[in-house]
């Protein structure tokens, strides 16, 4: 564990101090694209964050090559020179898709030539656990089409994801922090070795992630680009691929027992199929939901616009920093809630807490529809958005009552509204926030320019 977490700080580290000079070459490069009608954010953002978190996974892997119980990974595995080789690929289209704005069947085509090489190294599926009916070998051809689509699938539902700032990085981290946990069962619990590539992998990703966040949290100073959103699906999608086509689950020697005892001790044979979903959950129905609502309306599927799932949280009240936390809760619900069900699939008090914990993302999610008012005799320990404008002065008086000539609830009603359309009274564009960026605009203008242009 301890090397594990010596390479995770190796990568976080060398990830955050590249990525304030990375920044300073992208604005002298011009990776700087216009506002466009779908962004949330006010001004110019450079991009090209992808620069930083690629040398910190090649940072990552020297160094776990030179520890003793990670270089037996690259000893007895070909898998972390086909990550390499794959990352480095999808990591030089991204660049150039940051710089020029290549096209979108240009990209899927680079996509899927990542995946081949992987798949050539020896990256790739070679049998699946199917329930009730066992481990199912794959031919060459079958075993190639199913990575490379799970490879595309990943890059995209990331891709997607990465529409407010710290959005894509966190969900992977989470992510990559549920994959930790099981790859490392697997390979210590069971005493299999070949889930030792897809332990590194999430713990470098995990780096990556973690060394970028400070530079991309709001408001971001930088934006990891497609450089970066897709070489941390590339990397998520190998360790699901690693840990779900290499490790034969036959070698855990659980099949023993009754029947109903077997069917609950197979169950971290199966988890390897389904956690790569659940990690993905929330990008993953993004990007169904994505193609079905464009497909609908006529559109390509790679055309642009405000339908995404963070957007809607914006325009349903939500502020940009809620949205993403909110966006964190239900990626590390579905994500731990997966983990926790396959450490120990017959307690009830799993499901139960996952029921409970979807209740709360629920009522989140419900937050801006409610705006609760607090008694007079509270407004001093609440924070100022929950207070009455109409509060009592000291002398005992409403003073805000006697200013519009109105009685007690007349004037919470006039306040009620002022307060309202002081909040969304649009800001306007070109006002600049900390480190040249600012928080989203309220409602009424993300529905207007939602009408007028086209977005991501």
């Amino acid at each position: 564990m301890r090397e594990y977490l010596l390479t995770l700080c190796i990568t976080a580290a060398v990830t955050y101090l590249l990525t304030g000079p990375v920044r300073k070459f992208a604005i002298v490069a011009g990776a700087m694209p216009e506002i466009r009608a779908r962004d949330v954010h006010r001004e110019p953002t450079p991009r090209l964050g992808g620069i930083a978190m690629f040398f910190g996974l090649c940072a990552g892997l020297l160094v776990a090559d030179h520890l003793t119980n990670l270089s037996v990974v690259f000893d007895n595995s070909n898998e972390p020179r086909a990550l390499l080789s794959g990352a480095a690929l999808i990591w030089l289209i991204g660049v150039l898709d940051d710089k020029f704005e290549i096209d979108a069947l240009i990209k899927l085509g680079g996509q899927m030539i990542a995946a081949g090489v992987m798949v050539m190294q020896g990256l790739t599926i070679l049998w699946l656990p199917i329930p009730g009916v066992g481990s199912v070998s794959l031919t060459q051809w079958q075993g190639t089409l199913l990575t490379v689509a799970l490879v595309v699938i990943t890059i995209n539902a990331v891709n997607f994801a990465d529409g407010l700032d710290g959005l894509a990085a966190g969900m992977v981290c989470i992510a990559a922090a549920a994959f930790f946990m099981y790859g490392y069962r697997i390979w210590y619990g069971y005493g299999l070795e070949s889930a030792a590539p897809a332990t590194l992998f999430a713990a470098i990703l995990m780096g990556m992630c973690l060394g970028f966040l400070p530079h991309n949290m709001h408001p971001a100073r930088i934006f990891m680009g497609d450089s970066g959103s897709m070489l941390i699906g590339l990397v998520l999608a190998a360790g699901a691929i690693s840990i779900t086509g290499q490790v034969d689950p036959d070698a855990m020697n659980l099949f023993a027992g009754s029947e109903k005892e077997a069917v609950h001790q197979t169950v971290p044979v199966y988890i390897p199929l389904l956690l790569p979903l659940t990690i993905i959950a929330v990008p993953a129905a993004d990007l169904v939901l994505a193609i079905v609502r464009r497909t609908w309306r006529g559109q390509s599927p790679f055309a642009a616009d405000r339908g995404h799932l963070h957007h809607r949280l914006l325009e349903i009240g939500h502020s940009h920093s809620r949205s993403v936390l909110i966006m964190y809760f239900w990626s590390a619900l579905i994500a731990f809630g997966a983990l926790a069900y396959s450490v120990n699939s017959g307690a009830m008090w799993i499901v139960l807490g996952i029921m409970a914990l979807s209740a709360v993302g629920l009522l989140l999610l419900l937050l801006p529809r409610f705006t609760p008012r607090a008694p007079h005799w509270a407004e001093q320990l609440l924070p100022p958005r929950y207070r009455r404008r109409n509060a009592v002065d000291e002398s005992g008086e409403d003073t805000e009552a006697v200013a519009h000539g109105t009685g007690e609830d007349g004037g919470a009603e006039d306040d009620a509204a002022e307060d309202d359309t002081e909040r969304r009274t649009p800001v306007a564009v070109g006002v600049s926030g900390v480190n040249g960026a600012t928080a989203v605009g309220p409602r009424s203008r993300l529905l207007e320019e939602r009408g007028a242009g086209t977005s991501r």
